[in-house]
């Protein structure tokens, strides 16, 4: 049976070169070698009669480089259309089909190119998706939010780049959908940390791809995605072939090759229905394989529990207000809801969740902040996990902490937040930089590291607490479950963002872990979004933002792990160096042909 020179990417050298793309005469040929014995035409003579040194030639063929550009400006333009689409694709709008189509589009416009040139469009394409999909950064200052997107976009120019030059492979959707993968290890981890915001599992915690994280985690969801898409990019190189011959001058795709022709060879429709239908097949059923993999509910106990959000004085940087605003609006909250538990409107909870920065004063250094929690947690008869600041082990650096706060014997085990916030938390170099950014003073002390996992006992619940952005950390929050929490809490403050997209972005990430670690997940948010979520990735319950509002729910408490928490990091570690083994394959196999003979012209040119 032939071998599909699409699923391929095999580009044969006696394919035809493409011409130029807009119908303008193709570069006169060059002129023929002289002939054995003829004199070599003498070069004109400089100053004072000295040989002049010969211009520097021109690649054959190549044409000027503003030329190029201006070539590459409609690619150029279609990855930055495609990476808006993949930003529409993350809530707040939730258009997920978006990513798959985004992965497609990127795969089309890098198929064929040079290394550089597919750097080039996966920056194009990286730029504005990160630009919207941070859009909530701005509030921070717009340099943040454009530096950020930046730097983050250089990741996707790299992966760029390995699309392209792995786009000659066989089997290249596979190499593709493992760029992916790669390009998000990278980014999750570097620089600073990393930051993993805008994964593409990320835009499918509702799909049919989110099964898939039982088995693998978030880096398998991403997987199939980007494999979907990839294939969906083979299935239409063979029908974008066949497009007319002006739409396809004006394609900011690579020209196909003609089909191998044989004389008994089917019409060219039939054949290039063949062609697309076994990469097309295969997308389908990458897209589907999730439905077929069981997600672990059944709960091993319940427990009652009541989320409380209080709510801030007024959203953006000054959340805060006046000292104590905030705590004194966790304590009503939870005195009212003590009020109803006497009155029997509402059940009696076996514990209660504060969120992150509930209380807004060091409770051990204010006592009128701690006579105020302690009246609250009294009043409520039930240990309570509250988020507070706390000074750290010298007066320069600050504690993120969730503390178990008992009605009898008051504040004991903790958990200390073990991921700070680059610039949000802690200033990187800030001797240097805080020269340059005079903003960076209102970070006013940097906040310590924990070093221990959030496992703590609160009453009968023992909860793997998350504070705010770790959630998006896939070690962070494995690494509650294997030592032993039965509900993930997610203690957050995103009144800073509010109705920004931001807090609807953090709920993904958690329904996504839900499905993971087959664990329910409570979230607790100063202002919104509070929510209750499913060991099924189902949002079971949520407040609305900017108001004081309080949950309770009997939440299923699960002793059981899933696939992913047993495979740990190291699938998408293997699938990683994959992706990496395969571009360096493909630069072998250039630098091979190279040393053997011709070697196939590349679509496009450099500069473009």
């Amino acid at each position: 049976m032939p071998v599909d020179p699409v699923l391929r990417g095999r580009t044969d050298a006696a394919d035809p070169v493409p011409g130029p793309p807009d119908g303008r005469p193709a570069p006169a040929e060059p002129t023929a070698a002289p002939q054995a014995g003829a004199a070599a035409p003498e070069p004109p003579a400089g100053p004072a009669g000295t040989p002049a040194a010969p211009a520097p030639a021109r690649a054959e063929g190549r044409p000027p480089r503003r030329e190029r550009l201006r070539r590459g400006l409609p690619r150029a333009a279609a990855a930055a259309l495609f990476g808006l689409m993949l930003a529409a694709a993350f809530p707040p709008y939730d258009l997920w089909p978006l990513s798959v189509a985004a992965v497609a589009g990127l795969s089309l416009l890098t198929r064929g190119r040079t290394a550089r040139q597919g750097a080039w469009t996966g920056f194009a394409f990286g730029v504005p998706f990160l630009l919207w999909l941070l859009d909530w950064l701005r509030v921070i200052g717009s340099d943040a939010w454009i530096a950020l997107s930046l730097v983050e976009a250089l990741f996707l120019a790299a992966m760029g780049a390995g699309l392209a030059v792995t786009s000659r492979l066989r089997a290249w959707p596979l190499w593709a959908a493992c760029l992916w993968v790669a390009q998000e290890w990278a980014r999750d981890r570097l620089p600073l940390g990393g930051f993993p915001w805008g994964r593409l599992a990320f835009a499918n915690t509702a799909t049919p791809y989110t099964p898939l994280a039982a088995l693998g985690g978030a880096p398998l969801v991403t997987f199939a995605v980007a494999l979907t898409g990839a294939l969906l990019a083979a299935a239409a190189l063979p029908l974008l072939r066949h497009a007319p011959a002006p739409l396809r001058r004006r394609l900011p795709v690579p020209p196909l090759p003609d089909a191998l022709a044989a004389p008994d060879a089917p019409p060219a429709p039939r054949r290039t229905l063949r062609l697309a239908a076994v990469p097309a097949v295969a997308a389908v059923a990458a897209a589907l394989a999730g439905q077929a993999v069981p997600v672990p509910t059944a709960p091993d106990d319940t427990a009652e529990v009541a989320v409380v959000q209080g709510n801030v004085p007024h959203p953006g940087m000054d959340f805060l207000g006046r000292p104590m605003a905030v705590l004194n609006n966790h304590v009503s909250a939870t005195e009212r809801l003590a009020a109803d538990v006497a009155a029997g409107r509402s059940p009696r909870p076996d514990a209660v969740i504060w969120p992150e920065n509930s209380s807004d004063l060091d409770p051990f250094r204010n006592p009128e902040a701690y006579a105020a929690v302690d009246r609250a947690v009294k009043a409520v008869g039930v240990p309570v996990l509250v988020g507070t600041l706390v000074d750290g082990p010298d007066r320069q650096h600050v504690r993120n902490e969730g503390i178990v706060w008992d009605p009898a014997t008051g504040p004991g085990a903790s958990y200390t937040k073990q991921h700070p916030v680059p610039f949000g938390e802690y200033v990187p170099f800030r001797s240097l930089l805080s020269k340059v950014v005079t903003r960076l003073d209102r970070v006013a002390r940097d906040f310590y590291p924990g070093t221990t996992t959030g496992v703590l006992q609160v009453g009968k619940v023992r909860v793997g607490d998350v504070i705010c952005f770790e959630i998006a950390y896939d070690g962070i929050v494995r690494d509650a479950v294997d030592a032993g929490g039965r509900v993930l809490v997610v203690q957050t403050n995103n009144a800073t963002y509010a109705r920004s997209g931001q807090p609807e972005q953090q709920l993904a990430m958690s329904r996504l872990r839900a499905v993971e670690h087959g664990r329910a997940v409570l979230i607790a948010a100063t202002s919104g979004i509070s929510a209750v979520v499913g060991p099924d990735g189902t949002v079971r319950q949520r407040t609305a933002e900017l108001t004081a509002a309080r949950l309770t729910a009997a939440v299923p408490l699960r002793d059981g792990t899933t696939p992913a928490d047993r495979l740990g990091a190291w699938p998408e570690w293997a699938v990683a160096i994959v992706g990496l083994s395969s571009c360096a394959a493909a630069v072998l196999r250039t630098r091979s042909r190279r040393g053997t003979g011709p070697v196939p012209p590349t679509v496009g040119t450099v500069g473009d």
